[in-house]
């Protein structure tokens, strides 16, 4: 563990430095052994999985009435944190998992929906896909076209989504999806959320992405050809679909921001490391200010990351309105990852072009955190929004 994260925290209970401790043995001992193998293989850690499952990973800010540990945001969190400091394609696995996969139906679902498919999700046993982005509605939402009509009291689903995490598993037992239900009064389209079950006929895993980092995660796109599924699969109220999607967008900004400061540190813990054992014109390099002055800096962005999620998971345990925080949280800690992955490479020379490299992992995952769940722009654009300019 570095010396900034194994001190104790203000913000951590005891309960969260004990997760955080037992998270971090998991991810050393676990995750990093498999990590470059899987990376190179591009396949999915099931094994990883399963076992983050058992220790109850995937339901940490889920209540004990589904089988979750009754904590919250700043849990997950912690638990993201240490796993991205070795394996970003595992914590978003995690992340995805808990915020897009399991959240919409916690949040939105009826009595019914959660006790039929909450029990297996927040186990670990099955993941679920959040169905919002189209080739047409990235930033954008509001531009979806996939359609769902009513007939004979079954959604009919035509359309197609893209960038999808977790949909095309072999444990993958369904995908929340949005799709215009109709149209306003106001001319406006009427968008509402679906649940629709692996294997439904019409449903469509297409092959997964050639993607340049993040590849142990799982991401397809997806199709709908007439997809049938019952009326009461819609989740929540009909035309309420965006409005919860946003919602839970919100949330997992916070999560996305904490897997960005775990990839943040764990690129300063790798050069912390090895300036230490490399020598150049015999002594370490750790004594070269231009190499021990980049590490403060990124030892920097990564301290300001984690203050700046702590703070926006706080506000939202708290019950007060975190919109700008979870935007902030996402830009800093997304960017921080970046420029951490960027400088990490430099100092580590031609060992941080080699992907067996962790640092080499982070240049090629870090870039998405700029971009997936709602691009640095769009922060901007909220963090603007939320102070009136």
């Amino acid at each position: 563990m570095s010396q900034s994260t194994k001190n104790r925290n203000p913000y951590l209970s005891d309960e969260l430095h004990e997760l955080r401790d037992a998270v971090e043995d998991f991810a050393n001992r676990v995750v990093d052994p498999v990590a470059a193998q899987h990376d190179r293989d591009h396949t999915f850690p099931y094994d990883v999985v399963r076992q983050m499952g058992e220790m109850g990973l995937f339901g940490l800010p889920i209540s004990e009435e589904y089988g979750g540990m009754g904590g919250d945001y700043m849990a997950l969190g912690v638990a993201l944190e240490e796993l991205a400091r070795v394996d970003q394609s595992v914590a978003i696995t995690l992340e995805a998992g808990v915020s897009l996969g399991i959240m919409p139906i916690y949040r939105f679902g009826s009595d019914e929906q959660k006790q039929t498919y909450l029990p297996n999700l927040v186990a670990g046993k099955n993941l679920a896909g959040f169905g919002l982005t189209e080739p047409e509605a990235g930033s954008d939402a509001g531009g979806t076209k996939t359609t769902a009509k009513l007939d004979g009291g079954e959604w009919v689903i035509n359309g197609s989504k893209q960038f999808i995490t977790n949909s095309g598993t072999d444990i993958t037992s369904l995908v929340t999806a949005t799709a215009v239900t109709g149209q306003r009064e106001n001319g406006k389209k009427e968008i509402s959320a679906i649940i629709v079950p692996s294997g439904t006929p019409g449903f469509t895993a297409e092959p997964s992405y050639n993607k340049v980092g993040w590849n142990a995660s799982d991401t397809h796109p997806l199709t709908f050809d007439n997809v049938r599924v019952p009326e009461e699969n819609l989740v929540g109220e009909r035309g309420r679909g965006f409005a919860y999607f946003l919602s839970i967008l919100e949330e997992g900004r916070i999560a996305i921001a904490a897997l960005a400061t775990g990839a943040a540190q764990g690129c300063v813990d790798e050069c912390v490391r090895y300036a230490k054992e490399r020598t150049s014109f015999g002594k370490p390099i750790s004594e070269y200010q231009a190499i021990s002055f980049k590490i403060a800096r990124m030892e920097a962005r990564a301290w300001t990351a984690r203050q700046a999620w702590y703070a926006a998971a706080a506000k939202m345990a708290a019950g007060e309105n975190f919109s700008k925080e979870a935007s902030i949280a996402k830009m800093v800690a997304s960017e921080a990852a970046m420029d951490n992955a960027r400088d990490a490479t430099q100092i580590h020379g031609g060992y941080g072009f080699m992907n067996e490299y962790r640092v080499a992992r982070h240049y090629r995952d870090s870039k998405i955190l700029e971009i997936g769940e709602g691009t640095t722009e769009v922060q901007q654009m909220l963090i603007a929004r939320a102070l009136g300019v």
